[in-house]
């Protein structure tokens, strides 16, 4: 009776262990097929083409433009911040660009007395910031012809721009073929009609602009100043920071409403420093200092969404007591990370003495675009472009770095309706 009952026993467990065996072998056998399988699919793909999967949603932006980079064949990364709904926009022109264009488009470039034109083809530049001497003895209709052929001649539309502050730096306004009247200073308006008589004027001066074929103006001067013996009094609004920003505020939303970009100067704050016309100005100033009062209208602009910032030539000791701060990437940090700036940066204009004295033209266009500026103010352009593109071409300047600044500036010319 033991025996068959060990017999059974040994019968049950073999086939247990057949079963076993036979489904350890199928598992196997169809993990197989359906590598195979897999393998087959991608090898020869049915009829219907290659099978993609199906997102869960829709791409976000930054995904879109990883997909139009990877197309072409290189990465770009997408504007973010304050025109970030152009960075698409920017990013399609961009890639039709060639390394000449682009490097043309970080430079705004003092207008020509001459051949203005020729410099357009040969060069492609961002812009012109125009003097007074392209409006004076001219008729409104002179100008807009003129500033019409500029924008016809250039394959990307270009920033026109000049400083018409009011008070001490007036362009246009000095000359009664093209305004009733010169525009009076901020402080002057203010002692007399408060902040809105600000808005007023700053609505006044952008109808003017605009009706010229003028897009930029490079105000509103942000330098706290409250001493008449500053160099910076006589343009600035003459108040303490908290005065200065309110003011900031109400011209760079009166700009916008009226369509016209504005550029807050001059960063990080000129103080009671010297005229960098002239020479080399050294700020002593605590660091303190500028967070107390000097960062203040630029923050104020900023928030109001100011488009550009214009950045000095001070060296400025507690931010970086080796360089202009034009030239200084410390300065730039700031701007960008402590202030939260993402719109467009530029020099003040490179041919003064606060830069000349320092490093030469083309010397200072190449440190000025690695310092972070986007945009570089110069009369120079045969010297300066060329020292840029060479550094571009020779890995000086990386084509990242160019990609990026000229990203912001085209996406900046979408968001002012200048690019379609």
């Amino acid at each position: 009776m033991k025996k068959r009952r060990a017999k059974g026993l040994r019968i049950a467990g073999k086939t247990i262990l057949f079963l076993l065996l036979f489904l350890c072998v199928g598992a196997a056998a169809f993990g197989f097929y359906r590598i195979a399988d897999k393998a087959l699919d991608r090898m020869f793909p049915p009829a219907g083409g290659i099978k993609v999967s199906q997102p869960s949603s829709l791409p976000s932006s930054s995904a879109a433009l990883s997909s139009l980079s990877a197309a072409s064949g290189t990465q770009y990364k997408p504007v973010k911040g304050l025109f970030s709904a152009y960075s698409e926009a920017a990013q399609r022109r961009l890639t039709k660009m060639t390394t000449r264009e682009k490097v043309g488009q970080v430079f705004l470039i003092t207008c020509p007395a001459a051949g203005q034109v020729k410099v357009i083809d040969d060069y492609q530049p961002c812009g012109y910031c125009l003097t007074a001497r392209d409006f004076e003895d001219k008729t409104a209709d002179q100008v807009r012809k003129t500033l019409a052929s500029y924008q016809n001649s250039s394959k990307i539309k270009m920033i026109l721009c000049c400083d018409e502050e009011g008070g001490t730096v007036v362009r246009i306004s000095k000359f009664p073929a093209l305004s009733e009247q010169k525009f009076r200073s901020p402080q002057q308006i203010f002692h007399q009609s408060g902040l809105d008589g600000v808005k007023q004027d700053t609505e006044k001066k952008s109808r003017l602009m605009e009706s010229l074929g003028l897009n930029l103006n490079l105000a509103p001067v942000c330098d706290v100043s409250v001493n008449p013996s500053d160099f910076i009094y006589a343009r600035s609004f003459g108040q303490n920071a908290g005065q200065t920003a309110e003011f900031v505020t109400v011209s760079v939303k009166a700009y916008r409403g009226q369509g016209l970009a504005c550029t807050l100067k001059h960063f990080p704050g000129y103080g009671n420093n010297a005229d960098t016309h002239t020479g080399v100005a050294t700020d002593k100033r605590s660091y303190q200092t500028f967070q107390q009062y000097d960062f203040l209208p630029f923050q104020a602009g900023i928030q109001a969404g100011a488009p550009c910032v214009m950045v000095c030539h001070n060296i400025v000791e507690c931010m970086d007591s080796r360089n202009p701060a034009s030239l200084s990437p410390q300065v730039h940090r700031i701007l960008r990370e402590t202030l939260g700036f993402s719109g467009v940066v530029m020099t003040d204009n490179l041919s003064m003495k606060g830069v000349t004295n320092f490093l030469d033209g083309k010397d200072a266009a190449v440190k000025a675009f690695q310092a972070g500026n986007d945009l570089l103010l110069t009369p120079d352009i045969k010297d300066s472009f060329n020292a840029l593109y060479a550094a571009v071409e020779d890995g000086t300047i990386s084509a990242d770095r160019l990609n990026d600044s000229v990203l912001r500036i085209l996406a900046w010319k979408y968001s002012m309706g200048m690019l379609s």
